[in-house]
């Protein structure tokens, strides 16, 4: 199978370095950047499994049809990539690996809806120079369509594939999956406010609170519509049922030794990772997906709105808000 892996960020170059590793054909397609150092130098993999060195072929454009493309971008820039490239991918099977709920259905304007697999990455990545990347945790890799629940022929071969870098699951409601895996990812607007890793961030309680605050709110709104969330490989549903039941104060507990001991390595999130790296983050489809929703059903989600103003804030002005900042500018709505 030969595959091109669109996009050279955290999530891009580790699956790139650990399938070139299992023998894998995989080519990247990256920026400019990330093209001069990867050429120059390599992957290099750093982190729980050790030291890697992975030398791959890199692009700033494809230009072959490969058998899949896994589509290692942000959801904002799928548009730009497959205006570039869809003429190529009418007959590749296409893998999103992005967060939120949105991208699925933006690929399929531009291929068929059939080619197209959806999947959520439960492991974590920090890319924070081209071609560097530090692994900082395991997880599973969770496969499956929005367009038809029944895992197709094309999406287990895929998997069979995948499982050499990381372990594979087929879901058959992987919709559901990737609502609650919003959730999971929503506290990471928090890190990128302040400027600073994880461990740092939600070692302190007020700011944990903050975070079950989001929860609260946006777990509200989910129950609200009826949308089905589905238990996450390594994040059961209860986990997030439990935390929004329990006191603000004990859950912020809970929730804060978890956040401490994700990772030996420092840990920022993908918003901050963005940011760090100069780009726009995905901040719109994490807590402005529910901010969307809420609007869409005549509610409100005043504290996802105030996040995701605060990190477009960063985006624009290249500069952090205080731990302080954060929590005067909230506390009225945990």
């Amino acid at each position: 199978m030969r595959i091109a892996i669109i996009g050279a960020g955290a999530i891009g170059c580790l699956v790139a370095a650990y399938l070139k590793e299992k023998g894998e054909d995989v080519t990247l397609v990256g920026r400019s950047g990330a093209v001069k150092a990867i050429r120059e130098n390599g992957i290099i993999v750093s982190g729980i499994r050790g030291n890697l060195l992975a030398h791959i072929g890199i692009s700033d454009t494809l230009n072959y049809v490969p058998d899949l493309a896994i589509l290692a971008t942000k959801t904002q820039d799928i548009n730009s990539v497959l205006q570039d490239n869809s003429h190529l991918l009418q007959n590749s099977l296409l893998l999103t690996i992005q967060n939120g709920v949105r991208a699925d259905s933006l690929v399929a304007r531009y291929v068929p809806a059939q080619k197209v697999i959806s999947s959520i990455v439960m492991f974590g990545a920090t890319n924070l120079e081209p071609g560097k990347v530090v692994h900082n945790f395991e997880g599973s890799w969770v496969l499956g369509s929005f367009f038809n629940p029944n895992p197709s022929e094309s999406l287990l071969s895929v998997s069979l594939v995948l499982d050499k870098a990381f372990p594979t699951i087929i879901s058959k409601d992987i919709k559901g999956m990737k609502y609650l895996k919003i959730f999971v990812n929503a506290s990471n607007c928090l890190p990128a406010i302040i400027g600073k890793s994880m461990q740092e961030v939600f070692s302190d309680l007020a700011v944990s609170r903050i975070s079950i605050a989001i929860w609260k709110e946006a777990f509200r709104i989910i129950d609200y519509i009826g949308i089905d969330l589905v238990s996450l490989p390594g994040f059961p549903l209860e986990n997030l049922t439990k935390l929004t039941s329990m006191p603000s104060e004990l859950a912020a507990q809970v929730f804060s030794e978890r956040m401490k001991n994700l990772s030996k390595e420092p840990l920022y999130g993908s918003i901050l990772q963005s940011i760090m790296r100069g780009n726009l983050s995905e901040i719109d489809y994490i807590n402005g997906e529910f901010v969307r929703l809420a609007e869409e059903n005549s509610m409100q989600a005043p504290l996802n709105k105030i996040l995701v103003e605060m990190v477009h804030q960063v985006e624009k002005n290249n500069r952090f808000f205080s731990k302080e900042d954060l929590i005067q500018k909230t506390k009225e709505l945990i």
